[in-house]
């Protein structure tokens, strides 16, 4: 019998418990550990901070679900983890022992960074669905009296998309209520130029999305630093190619959401061989870590390199569909050496995305997400936004039901060419 046990209840942890309980033999123990025991959807934040979706539409109670699948439980948060003892300590001072751990908690996010930043200072979130409520609320609020809004992501970012959602979102929403005209839009990002996305761009986003900012009449600045926010005023700070400060705006603001840097989560940072100086968690091609090959590691909380250096540091994003990949790999890996066998299962780290602008939309495929790619494509229209409203529904709904990739998903992903596993290796 093994005990293995998944750290962390988000998009990857969900998944990867469901795929994880298809790969155990009988005797063999599952168990999921989390800070919250309710499930949130997090592609839907943007709707949410606009009043378009409610908490509860996009909430799933994990303990019914696990039970059903014969998942063991625990809402406690995660106060240490002792790789050399494999042992995971809780803060209700319990703990869990494993033989294998898979890491999946996604990041901490890292608003200290710039002063003034993030709910607890002057600007929104929608990294979680508390701080989309807490944006919704702002948003009414700023109606009653509208003035300038900034949208955009602070420096060391890594998931531009929901940025970029946000700030279309926000502008449909506006022009409903008749008040578009009295809001100055401004977009701030530390990628080089629009349609980065952490990934140099894919296919043609930077003519898709700098054609769809200006027809908004939406301004932006790219490789920008925010330096501070104040109470009603953001520091930006233009950097130059050679990383020399080209112009300082002081840029006024009635209603503000920027996207954080990500580090790893305390309880990991600092444990030697097992994360990197940010807390990220350390894999190879296999999901597992070398130092502590009892551990694997899926989503967000995953070190991955960074791209060319960029003027303003840029992260890589973790897509939707690339930690699906990471995770059925590692489900299968795991399988793979609980029969005596050893890893051998490798994600594509194929990325489908589908970005919401509100009454349209940016599609692409990156196969794989990071270049150089095999399959680079880009593509725009209110196909886009209706798709979105379809892949909630359907993600939901199969999260509900305790499934990861029913069969249909499967056979459709692969007559399209994307898949979540590379060919099986022998190395």
């Amino acid at each position: 019998m093994a005990e293995i046990v998944i750290m962390g209840a988000g998009l990857g942890g969900v998944i990867m418990a469901y795929e994880m309980k298809d790969q155990m033999r009988p005797e063999d123990r599952l168990t999921v550990v989390t800070r919250d025991p309710i499930y949130h959807f997090v592609p839907s934040n943007p709707w949410v901070a606009v009043g378009w979706r409610t908490r509860e539409s996009v909430e799933i109670d994990l303990a019914p679900t696990f039970s059903r699948r014969g998942i063991h439980f625990k809402a406690v948060p995660v106060s240490g983890l002792d790789p050399e003892a494999k042992r995971i300590d809780l803060e209700d001072g319990s703990s869990l022992a494993y033989d294998y751990l898979i890491i999946a908690t996604g990041p901490e996010l890292a608003f200290d960074e710039v002063a003034g930043l993030g709910p607890e200072g002057f600007t929104h979130s929608v990294c979680h669905i508390d701080h989309a409520e807490q944006a919704g609320a702002g948003f009414e609020e700023f109606c009653k009296n509208p003035r300038p809004v900034i949208v955009g992501a602070a420096p060391g970012a890594s998931c531009f998309g929901p940025a970029y959602e946000f700030t279309f979102i926000l502008e449909t929403e506006l022009r409903r209520r008749k008040i578009r005209d009295q809001v100055p839009m401004t977009y701030v990002t530390p990628e080089p130029y629009v349609g980065h996305l952490g990934l140099d761009g894919v296919g043609d986003t930077k003519t898709l999305l700098e054609s769809e900012l200006r027809e908004k009449h939406i301004k932006w600045i790219a490789s920008a630093r925010i330096a501070k926010v104040d109470d009603g005023k953001m520091t930006v700070e233009e950097v130059a190619d050679d990383g020399a400060v080209r112009k300082t705006h002081e840029l006024p603001f009635g209603y503000a959401m920027i996207l954080p840097a990500f580090r790893g989560i305390k309880p990991l940072r600092g444990i030697d061989g097992l994360v990197n100086p940010r807390g990220f968690v350390l894999v190879d091609k296999h999901q597992q870590n070398a130092k502590y090959p009892e551990i694997f590691a899926v989503g967000v909380c995953v070190a991955i390199p960074p791209m060319d250096p960029t003027p303003v540091p840029c992260g890589v994003p973790k897509t939707g569909f690339m930690i699906e990949s990471m995770v059925s790999a590692t489900a299968r890996n795991i399988g793979e050496i609980l029969r005596g066998g050893k890893a051998k299962f490798q994600g594509t780290w194929n990325a489908v995305c589908l970005a919401d602008f509100g009454d349209s939309g940016v599609a692409f495929i990156a196969q794989p997400q990071i270049p150089p790619r095999n399959v680079n494509w880009s593509a725009s229209g209110r196909w886009v936004h209706a798709a979105k409203i379809g892949f909630e529904k359907y993600f939901i709904r199969k999260m509900r039901k305790g499934e990861s990739e029913p069969f249909y998903e499967s056979a459709a992903l692969n007559m399209l060419g994307v898949g979540k596993l590379k060919t099986v290796t022998q190395d």
